[in-house]
């Protein structure tokens, strides 16, 4: 059967992970322009709301675009909403921020536990993204994403719990999506010892589809 894959997939699937993250920090900064300084709580409670609803946009995106939705972006979209709801309800920033170490740490605990009964169940989680990437390439990059998700986990913590929320919030926009980039294409020398094909499009698709949720 043909390959039908879009090589765009790859970028619409990095814009559905990062766009919602954009819209919380683009509208808590205009919140914060319109109110004034004196006014974080309200200029929270309009980007965590603003954030939710531009996650439900981005699932049905993924849904109508790409006939399905990646197991990261409906665990990312659940906890949005989860502890969004919490930090408007509460009017603490403390639940948004602390949302992100679950999801490291929840996608971490899997691919331990995958590894250790010897299956790569990242090869699950992206549906095959990786054209002729042999078992045991697809065991190592489980390891590899095991262990930045755990760095990313214990990272975001000592973030939260020593920055402000503006400069966490900067960071968590900038600076985890940097770097979550340069890890997956770091991991593509490797991969290629091990039956990777680039095909035309060398690393676009699989870039998008590898990494790690953003919200």
């Amino acid at each position: 059967m043909a390959d039908t894959k879009s090589p765009h997939n790859g970028t619409l699937s990095l814009m559905l992970d990062f766009g919602p993250l954009l819209v919380f920090f683009l509208t808590y900064k205009g919140a914060g322009w319109i109110w004034g300084p004196g006014n974080p709580i309200t200029a929270m409670t309009f980007s965590t709301a603003a954030f939710m609803l531009s996650i439900v946009i981005a699932v049905i995106v993924s849904k109508v675009k790409l006939g399905r939705v990646s197991p990261m972006l409906w665990l990312s979209a659940l906890l949005i909403l989860f502890f969004g709801g919490l930090t408007i309800y509460f009017h603490d920033q403390r639940f948004i921020q602390i949302k992100p170490t679950i999801i490291y740490a929840f996608f971490a605990l899997m691919l331990f536990a995958g590894l250790v009964r010897g299956k790569p169940l990242l090869k699950y989680l992206l549906q095959a993204a990786y054209d002729g990437l042999t078992h045991e390439g697809w065991l190592k990059l489980s390891r590899n994403w095991a262990l930045f998700f755990v760095a990313m986990a214990v990272a975001n913590e000592v973030m939260r719990r020593s920055m402000s929320f503006d400069a966490w919030l900067a960071v968590k926009v900038w600076g985890v999506t940097i770097v979550s980039v340069v890890f997956a294409v770091a991991n593509i020398p490797m991969l290629m010892h091990h039956g990777l094909s680039l095909g035309e499009e060398p690393a676009a698709d699989e870039i998008g589809e590898t990494t790690p949720p953003q919200g």
